[in-house]
């Protein structure tokens, strides 16, 4: 009898070691990716109460990305996080500026100009390169479901041995 039991532990043990492998890997295998050549970009984002539009800039990485910042209203700055980029634009008087886009993630810009009482969420969100928190997220949600499926029999056998 006892060694009915040691063999169950012993392929409940490799089970769970096999699952957190198979996450792990989920979690940290390379990924590949399509390489591209750098391409140039071109946008204009208008600037006005309260808001950029387009509000979301996807990019690949290496691209060169010139943005045209158009004000309506007020002055209005344009700042990119983790850079150096900045432009100011007047009403009647765009800003032009040119940068490469050399670090892959999401990255946020916001109005520089103090432009009104809700000046503050005056954002907007640069992505370079693809998502790939997002693709392993998905991917480890996608596991964690197979996983309970497929254990779910086996705990209603135990809750009925109990009761």
């Amino acid at each position: 009898m006892p060694d009915l039991h040691r063999n169950q532990l012993l392929r409940r043990i490799s089970l769970y070691l096999l699952l957190i492998g198979v996450a792990l890997l989920i979690l940290f295998i390379p990924i590949p990716q399509k390489t591209t050549s750098p391409v140039d970009r071109y946008f204009e984002i208008n600037a006005s109460t309260f808001q950029f539009v387009p509000g979301e800039l996807t990019v690949n990485p290496g691209d060169r990305v010139t943005i045209k910042l158009i004000s309506h209203d007020v002055v209005h700055g344009l700042a990119l996080d983790s850079s150096a980029f900045e432009l100011k634009a007047e009403p009647g008087q765009p800003a032009v500026g040119t940068f490469i886009a050399e670090q892959p993630g999401v990255f946020r810009f916001r109005c520089t100009v103090t432009c009104g009482n809700l000046h503050p969420f005056m954002l907007g969100k640069l992505r370079v390169g693809s998502n790939l928190l997002l693709i392993r997220g998905a991917a480890l949600a996608i596991f964690a479901s197979l996983i309970g499926l497929f254990s779910l029999p086996q705990i209603q056998k135990r809750q009925q041995a109990v009761a």
